[in-house]
């Protein structure tokens, strides 16, 4: 079977967009209510224990990446049986991690204020509050979390993207009169399991009704199961890469230079992240289609399909960080105040960041839908070592722009270069990746180009006041940068296909 991946991406995008706009909404009204009503620490605390929590989340091995990259073939094949017995694997051992994070999180209560430097609000009981979170993380893994494997497969990304933003504005709306009637922080954080249980029922009811043949029974057999094994303990080094990338900054930034500061870089990492999430958007509405791809076309068609949709990726990605780059300031002194701003080197740097960690998404769904975790597995441990390691070593000596840096150079060094070469290696073949590294460095040069010029241009502007800066200096981002894109790229042969392409579907 293969999959009308276009018509799956349109819909999955059309609602993955409003998904994205509820979820970027949501977490920004709360954040400032948090701030004008509790204070920075309060954000600085949920950021900790978020983070904590994302490495917990490492007892989830990968399975489900390894899960749903063994239900492609038999998907397509139309071997219902094997999906069952996928599925039914899969609840028994979700049921397991849920346990392991329930363990491992109660460890951990007595090295919670070791966590923190300086101090705390002194009503908050941070063991009680820490549970909260420890409850909301380990609750999907009892509800139905498997059955979404099973919506990625189908590349219907559409049904939990429905689902979520639902529960997200029921969510926001609870906890925003929480927050304004009775200014209570844990009962504010109580109202997030109970939503995401609402959320697993809901996506899980709808699956069952949309895919009736499935259900959990039966086992897998012994040789799918013996390869299985090697692509968790692959996807688990992969997840650990992608976890101590983005969680120990806000662990780090907490320990060495307190609550304050974590919340000051959770606010603009908040305002990167939600740029990388609406991203996320196109390369999740098409996985399910990549994945179908790999089964059923050759690797040439399949690495000039990649070439396709990373010209036109990084176009986007490029833009967003030249975005970043010139509205991150603007926005955060209406948002929050020049209190909460940090300096514009800590700007370009997190616009370095988020370019260099956008570079390899497109090829990492090949990488993902080919099942190549166990060849990543030195990459992935050799980048978190060295990822801590530099993270505590650089905070020591610069702050706040060590901890970014940190993080930049195992990007580039592990996830960008190393990480290609795996991929290709083993899939496209290593004759395609100096024309993949060619035409990433004119991307990055050109978008380098082109953010010197538009950061020159809104720093020439006159003053209007906060709203009015921020409004001209969006108009011209908006305009500069895609205009000479254009001009520079309108005579490459990718471009006039992916703009038929583009135009016709």
């Amino acid at each position: 079977m293969e999959l009308s991946v276009v018509k799956n991406a349109k819909r999955n995008m059309f609602f993955g967009i409003l998904n994205r706009f509820v979820a970027l909404l949501c977490p920004f009204v709360t954040r400032t209510i948090i701030q004008y009503v509790l204070g920075e620490q309060y954000l600085g605390i949920s950021s900790l224990f978020s983070s904590i929590l994302s490495v917990l989340s490492l007892t989830e091995l990968g399975f489900g990446s390894a899960i749903i990259y063994s239900m492609y073939k038999p998907v397509a094949e139309g071997n219902t049986r094997l999906v069952n017995a996928l599925l039914n694997f899969y609840r028994k051992v979700y049921a397991l991690i849920g346990c392991a994070i329930l363990v491992i999180g109660l460890v951990l209560i007595p090295f919670l204020p070791h966590l923190i430097t300086g101090d705390y609000p002194p009503d908050i009981n941070l063991t009680v509050l820490y549970l909260v979170y420890l409850g909301n993380a380990a609750i999907s893994y009892f509800m139905y979390a498997y059955m979404s494997s099973l919506i990625v497969v189908y590349q219907r990304d559409d049904i939990s993207s429905r689902t979520n933003m639902f529960v997200t504005l029921l969510l926001a709306a609870s906890q925003i009169f929480i927050l304004v009637r009775f200014h209570n922080y844990l009962l504010f954080t109580l109202m997030m399991p109970i939503f995401t249980a609402a959320n697993n029922i809901r996506i899980a009811l709808v699956v069952k009704k949309m895919f009736p043949q499935y259900h959990c029974y039966g086992r897998i057999p012994r040789e799918i199961l013996h390869d299985m094994k090697k692509q968790i303990a692959g996807a688990f080094l992969s997840r650990v890469c992608g976890v101590t990338r983005n969680s120990f900054d806000s662990i780090c930034t907490s320990a060495f230079l307190g609550l304050s500061m974590t919340a000051m870089y959770n606010n603009y990492y908040y305002i990167m992240s939600s740029v990388v999430g609406s991203l996320s958007i196109f390369l999740t509405s098409l996985t399910g289609g990549i994945g179908n791809h790999v089964v059923t076309k050759s690797r040439e068609e399949n690495f000039q399909e990649m070439k396709n949709l990373d010209f036109v990726y990084m176009w986007i990605a490029g833009w967003s960080a030249i975005c970043i780059l010139c509205l991150s300031q603007p926005f955060m002194r209406l948002w929050m105040g020049e209190k909460m701003q940090l300096p514009n080197s800590v700007v370009v740097l997190l616009c370095i960041y988020f370019y260099f960690l956008n570079v390899g998404n497109v090829r990492s769904i090949y990488s993902t839908t080919n099942g190549l975790w166990w060849h990543h597995r030195w990459r992935g441990i050799v980048e978190a070592l060295v990822n801590i390691v530099l993270n505590i070593l650089l905070a020591k000596y610069w702050g706040v722009h060590g901890i970014i840096m940190a993080t930049i150079l195992t990007i580039f060094f592990f996830s960008t270069l190393w990480s290609a070469q795996i991929v290709f290696e083993h899939y496209f073949g290593i004759q395609y990746m100096w024309s993949y590294f060619r035409y990433h460095a004119v991307y990055a040069v050109v978008t380098v180009v082109l953010a010197v010029m538009t950061w020159t241009v809104c720093s020439l502007l006159p003053d209007y006041g906060e709203i009015g800066n921020l409004i001209l200096r969006a108009t011209v981002c908006v305009a500069l940068p895609n205009v000479f894109y254009v001009l520079l790229y309108h005579k490459l042969l990718v471009f006039k296909k992916m703009k038929d392409i583009i135009l016709r579907k």
